[in-house]
């Protein structure tokens, strides 16, 4: 088809190449194979992840597998600390509110029992029978043998 006769064969070449070309190197990519460690790591083979290769991975699995699972006890030990230590400030100020309180009702209970008070109480309440001794007490001495 392009017009000349006889003029097929270095045409039909070039395009019979062109596909085994093309064939042989997509086998070459589908391919997987292990290619060799390089002794030196670049930071672009650690960035691009050249350094996690399969075979490295199967090397070091249990070691990752352990680093995951102190990764995850680590963390759930920070939170169960903090959670804790939230519990404990949270009882510290309760601690804190009831230390107040009692102080406040002993020192009312204190105010409410002092002489002056109770008398006035006394004279405020007019169906009470108590009131302030006008004598001072007498001292009754009982000797001992005469019981």
């Amino acid at each position: 088809m392009n017009g000349v006769a006889g003029d097929d064969g270095p045409g039909k070449n070039e395009n019979e190449e062109e596909p085994s070309l093309f064939k042989q190197v997509m086998r070459e990519q589908a391919i997987e194979e292990e290619r060799p460690q390089s002794a030196n790591f670049t930071l672009r083979k650690i960035l691009g992840g050249d350094f996690l290769s399969t075979e490295m991975l199967k090397k070091q699995i249990w070691v990752i597998v352990l680093i995951a699972a102190f990764t995850l006890v680590y963390v759930s030990n920070r939170y169960s600390c903090q959670k804790d230590i939230l519990e404990i400030n949270e009882l510290n100020e309760k601690l804190k509110d009831a230390k107040y309180k009692a102080l406040a009702s002993s020192s009312e209970l204190t105010e409410m029992c002092r002489e002056s008070n109770v008398l006035e109480m006394l004279k405020n309440n007019k169906d009470s029978i108590l009131h302030i001794a006008n004598q001072p007490p007498y001292i009754i001495n009982v000797p001992e043998n005469e019981q």
